[in-house]
């Protein structure tokens, strides 16, 4: 089922992605409903994947032979687990994920409603001041800000460190400007540490944050510290690529927001539309619990399965002219939050930014125009953009 015009054996490596874009194989994977094995190399022991809507929707259903227990990346698997493994909500089943995903959502539910909101509000209409007096603007630069400041306040960070986070979130995810000046375990560890710092600081002085909160429902000191740092990477490193999204679809769709401003009922849409053609999170990983067949192809127990949500949601069989931004496409079966149990838990949140920020572009824009060429990020966890410059018509 594998194509020889295809690299396949280089799905699992960034240095693929850093010189090839992964679009049209995405494509033509999809169109052909294959299965493909990347074979082992020293960063993983091998995997299949699989592209079609239908097939990763089968994957990732609730009742689906498949378990996110050792990890849910390229990378990880049975020889090689994810150490937060039954202890971190992406990374759990059973009990413990149902746990988890009670004490945290409920949180989250009550902040997203509240306070995060009034957050989003002041950080979009600081961005729109700051907006109107350049001529150009990167719109990638609101994309990391504001759901870097959102996560933060959830988590309880002090305003004076939200930059500081920022900065080290562009190396974690393993696609910086300069590489060199530091490696995404360098990242990584030192936002930990903070986060470690942050978690004993809770403890000896709670407040209304989801630290305290996770704290409050007797998790150790470890289990806050790795679930936040789940929810820090999921709330920033995700969505800031669909917040740019957003003007990367509006470009790319002249009069979308003069719709937007007419019916604002389209608005619900609009957002589900800017889910799709993002689709930030590239890929999920799952290992089969045992021998299975997984799209037709038999799959021994303990083997990697890799879903592709960004080519499942360019699937044309399911989304007709999936290459055109359309703000009233209805419906909208999208995975960008994946599928099943871990259907992701902070949804709700990432909608409410963006409804927000579209609401404001639709109420002070009447265009939004590329202004350069759009610079993408190339990378196996991250599907998004590091520079997009764009000009704004302005509401008189």
């Amino acid at each position: 089922m594998t194509s020889p015009a295809y690299p396949v054996a280089e799905l699992g490596s960034d240095e693929f992605y850093a010189t090839t874009d992964p679009t049209g194989l995405w494509r033509r994977f999809a169109a052909d409903d294959a299965v493909v094995w990347t074979p082992p190399s020293t960063t993983h022991n091998g995997f299949w994947s699989v592209f079609s809507h239908r097939a990763c929707t089968a994957v990732l259903a609730a009742d689906a032979p498949f378990t996110s227990e050792y990890g849910m990346f390229i990378g990880f698997d049975r020889q090689r687990p994810d150490a937060g493994g039954g202890r971190m909500i992406v990374v759990s089943e059973g009990a413990a994920h149902d746990r988890l995903r009670r004490v945290i959502g409920g949180h989250l539910a009550r902040a997203t409603a509240g306070p995060l909101a009034r957050v989003v509000a002041r950080e979009l209409g600081d961005f729109v001041t700051a907006a109107r007096e350049q001529p150009v603007t990167d719109a990638a630069a609101l994309g990391s800000a504001l759901p870097n400041t959102v996560v933060c306040e959830l988590l309880g960070v002090p305003a004076a460190d939200h930059e500081r986070l920022r900065y080290l979130t562009q190396f974690a995810v393993g696609a910086p400007d300069d590489p060199r000046l530091m490696s995404p375990s360098t990242a990584h560890l030192q936002i930990m540490g903070y986060f470690a710092d942050l978690v004993r600081h809770r403890r000896r002085a709670p407040g209304d944050d989801l630290v305290s909160h996770l704290l409050g429902h007797g998790m150790s000191e470890h289990d806050v510290l790795i679930n936040c740092d789940n929810v820090f990477a999921a709330g920033n490193a995700t969505t800031q690529h669909s917040v740019t999204g957003a003007f990367d679809g509006l470009a790319a769709s002249p009069g979308a927001l003069e719709a937007l401003r007419t019916d604002p009922a389209a608005v619900r849409t609009a957002v589900e539309e800017v889910l799709r053609w993002s689709t930030p999170g590239p890929h999920v990983l799952r290992v089969t619990l045992r021998d299975t067949v997984v799209n037709g192809r038999p799959v021994p127990a303990d083997t990697a399965v890799v879903s592709w949500l960004a080519a499942a949601n360019r699937d044309a069989r399911v989304f007709p002219d999936p290459y055109r931004f359309d703000i009233r496409r209805r419906p909208n079966r999208h995975l960008s939050f994946g599928h099943g149990l871990h259907y992701c838990i902070g949804g709700a949140l990432a909608r409410l930014e963006l409804r927000m920020l579209l609401e404001r572009l639709a109420e002070h824009v009447t265009a939004v125009r590329h202004a350069g060429e759009p610079e993408r990020l190339r990378a196996t966890k991250v599907n998004g953009y590091r520079r997009l410059p764009v000009s704004f018509e302005w509401r008189v």
